[in-house]
């Protein structure tokens, strides 16, 4: 199995480059600058970027970056998705360029979703100074937070991230739309760190090809504010505040003009591995969260 270390960052494209940066630097509370492919990275730590944003004709999310350790564990990985009749793409040096890496293979899963793995990151170490004063971001060797994708083949798919990518259980929810319909999976999973999940499966399609991505701050403030800036730039939120039951992250989520969510919370649980005991939650939330006010506006 691949030992995945995190994730490392996520690739979006749109037709509204300044509608992203503006919305990255003012509400999100990243920094931008001008990416190799004429489009935009956002910064949220000393790497040169977590999101890329490429110009494209449509609003959607396209790739998911998984880390490993190093050169080994690449190549590793390589002879472990050919040895599993995965089709792997090669980076050439203009792709390991503009993802600021020094090997890069890109695949898809069984659901379609793309994927890239990376690895010896390129940076200046430039220090992250929010420009609306954002203290920080919580990154380092957990990842830049986690990704929900969907899995229209669910279990072919789950078993790709248990069997080959080496991700494990941290623990499932069985969602119900409407309340009485059947019930569609959603399967929480973490690699080699202690992030509650890098990863979240859906099984049921998404038109933007990711239901969010979590991005997380060091204190409540931080989330309060960011709320406020939501408001302040008309920003569409898609859920109210609340605590989740399974990470415990406090946090509110809002659309970005890729036209995925964004999850922005605090105080996510780090969790040990060798007690945890995976399990089904029944109710997604301890206490707010209602996602039904992004249909309200």
């Amino acid at each position: 199995m691949i030992d995945i270390r995190g994730l490392s960052y996520i690739v979006a494209e749109s037709t509204d480059l300044p509608k992203w940066k503006n919305y990255a630097e003012n509400v999100l509370g990243m920094m931008t600058s001008a990416a190799p492919d004429g489009g935009l990275y956002v910064k949220m730590d000393e790497r040169c970027f977590r999101i890329a944003v490429q110009p494209g004709t449509r609003d959607a999310y396209v790739a998911t970056g998984w880390e490993v350790q190093g050169e080994a564990e690449f190549n590793d990985a390589v002879a472990t998705l050919r040895k599993s009749e995965i089709e792997i793409q090669v980076g050439d040096a203009a792709q390991c360029k503009q993802r600021c890496v020094q090997q890069l293979i890109g695949f898809n899963d069984p659901s379609g979703n793309r994927h890239e793995i990376v690895w010896g990151f390129k940076s200046d170490f430039a220090r992250f100074a929010s420009p609306v004063g954002v203290s920080r971001f919580i990154t380092g060797n957990i990842g830049m937070g986690h990704a929900v994708l969907p899995a229209v083949k669910f279990e072919e798919t789950l078993r790709f991230f248990r069997d080959v990518l080496g991700f494990g259980l941290s623990d499932m929810f069985n969602f119900q739309p409407g309340g009485d319909g059947p019930s569609l999976p959603i399967y929480f999973l973490h690699c080699n760190n202690d992030r509650h999940h890098s990863l979240a499966l859906a099984a049921f399609p998404v038109e933007s090809g990711c239901v969010h991505v979590m991005v997380e701050v060091e204190s409540m403030p931080e989330v309060g504010r960011a709320m406020d800036r939501m408001k302040a730039h008309d920003v569409l939120q898609t859920s109210t505040l609340g605590q989740h039951t399974n990470d415990r992250m406090i946090s509110f989520y809002m659309k970005s003009p890729s036209g995925f969510d964004i999850e922005f919370g605090y105080g996510g649980a780090v969790v040990d591995w060798k007690e945890h005991i995976a399990h089904e939650f029944t109710h997604v939330s301890l206490w707010g969260h209602d996602f039904s006010v992004g249909n309200t506006k």
